[in-house]
This record gives C-alpha cells, structure tokens and sequence, in this order.
C-alpha cells in the first residue's frame, strides 16, 4: 500500500470517527431522554423498569394540558399574522423602492440580533406602559395574558418569516412577473398566479419556523405572560425550578415529538414540491 493511499484511508477513518463523534454529541442526550421518560422511578436520570405511568400522568395533569392548549393557540395565531405580515414585508423590500427602506430593513432584522431578554424586556416595558395609558386614558382595564404573549411572539416571528421569503424572491426570475403583465395581466393577477405559487415554499419554510420558535420560547414568553397564559416550555421550566421528575421527561419528549413532526412535515412539502417543479 503506498503512503498515498495510507493517508487517504487516515483520513477517511478521522472523518468517519468525527461523523460519529458529532452524531452522539446530538443525538445521545435525545436518546437518554426518551429513554428515562419511560423509567418507573421518582428520579430523573435512574433506570426503575419500564412505564407510561409519566405518559398517563401527562395526560391526566391539568396543568399540563392546560399548557399545551395555551402553546398551540399562541403558536397558530403568531403564525398566521406573522406569515401575512413577514411576506409582506419581504414583498416590499424586494419588489419596492420607497423612503426610509434601509432603516426598515434594519429594524426587520433587529428581533434576530438582539439577545432574547433584552427583546423580553422591551416588550414587558411596552406591555406595561401600554395598559397603564389604556387605564388611565379610557378606563380599559387590560391584563397581562394569552394577548401579550401572542403579540410576542408575532413580534419576533415576523423577521423570520420574511428572511426565509426575501430568500425565495430573491432566486426567483423577476422576468416572469414582467411577462405576465406584458400578457395583460394585472400586479394582482401576477402575484397570485405567478410570484405567489413560486415562494411559496418559502413562506411555508417560515411558517413552520415562526410555529417552532413560538412553541419553543421561553424567555420572552416568561416576561409577557400573566395569569392562565403559561405556555408548555415556561410550564416545563417551572418544574425544573419546584423539583425535577420524571414527568418532565415526558412532557421534553412531547415537545420533542412536536418539532419533529414540523421539520419532517418542512421536508416533505419541500420534496413534493420539488417532484411538481420537475413534472
């Protein structure tokens, strides 16, 4: 064997050991997670034999359910009007030319830059500010609550959302929706026949990431929420400061299942998308 192809069989072993190495730093504590969530044990990380007795409990837990029902509202509606509002953002900065765009495309990025609790700040300051004019104004007495937390959420969905779309208009052929009206077709009859079915993967990718960060947050989430609007994720960070159990396990795991779901649901409108594109 010559020294090439020693160095070449080295280096194939170091890349394949680095692959694995990489794979169990990500994938080795999902592993244990699903694994302990199914223990018959008080304890979080000790083997007590196998059970759903977690699962049950997560099931039965009001609390819990409660949680859950909170995160999937917030998460559909945040998603909704940040994809309307993020596409159209992405539409004007692409498409448009008007005064004060780079400041606009400046303040779009911002949520993206800024550390999640100095934007959980601005929004608590905003909120109480907000509530306390309404009050004292037009005697409208608000609460923090579900409203606050969807308001967020949108807040920081939006740039997301129109990164992901400004991307998608960006490689796509202008001189498509220019022929379009070249053929008598107006700017609204171009979008919707044209533009529209060509992003909208694009808006579907920053739906499903605007629905995973919204039923992932924390943070913000933590600041905005008040009484009976405690989500699934500040729910499970609650548990972890009352006490650890095993019932934490199997709400991670639930939470786990979810956005896997939505990332697998990403790929396979991306693949028939991609088959429809080719036919």
């Amino acid at each position: 064997m010559s020294s090439t192809q020693q160095m070449r069989g080295t280096t194939k072993w170091a890349l394949n050991l680095n692959a694995v190495l990489v794979y169990l730093f990500f994938y080795a504590p999902i592993f244990l997670l699903v694994v302990y969530s199914f223990s018959n044990d008080n304890l979080v990380g000790r083997w007590g034999g196998f059970t759903f007795n977690w699962y049950r409990e997560f099931a039965a837990n009001d609390e819990v359910q409660t949680a859950l029902s909170v995160s999937i509202k917030v998460a559909i509606i945040s998603t909704l009007v940040s994809v309307v509002l993020g596409t159209l953002a992405a539409l004007a900065l692409e498409r448009a030319t008007f005064r004060g765009q780079r400041i606009f495309d400046a303040l779009l990025y911002l949520p993206i830059i800024i550390p999640d609790v100095t934007m959980a700040v601005m929004m608590l300051l905003f909120f109480t500010q907000g509530i306390n004019l309404l009050d004292s104004w037009f005697g409208i007495r608000l609460s923090k609550g579900v409203t606050t937390v969807t308001l967020s959420h949108i807040a920081f969905s939006i740039s997301f959302v129109s990164i992901v779309v400004r991307a998608r208009l960006d490689g796509m052929n202008q001189k498509l929706e220019e022929a379009a009206q070249d053929l008598y077709a107006s700017r609204l009859q171009a979008f919707r026949y044209v533009t529209l079915p060509q992003i909208m993967p694009g808006i579907a990718g920053g739906a499903l990431l605007a629905l995973t960060l919204s039923l992932d947050d924390v943070v913000i989430t933590q600041f905005v929420a008040g009484p009976g609007s405690t989500t699934l994720p500040v729910y499970v960070f609650g548990l972890i400061r009352r006490g650890v159990s095993p019932l934490i396990n199997a709400v991670s795991v639930v939470m786990l299942a979810i956005s896997v779901s939505l990332v697998l649901l990403s790929l396979i409108l991306q693949r028939t998308r991609s088959g429809a594109d080719a036919a």
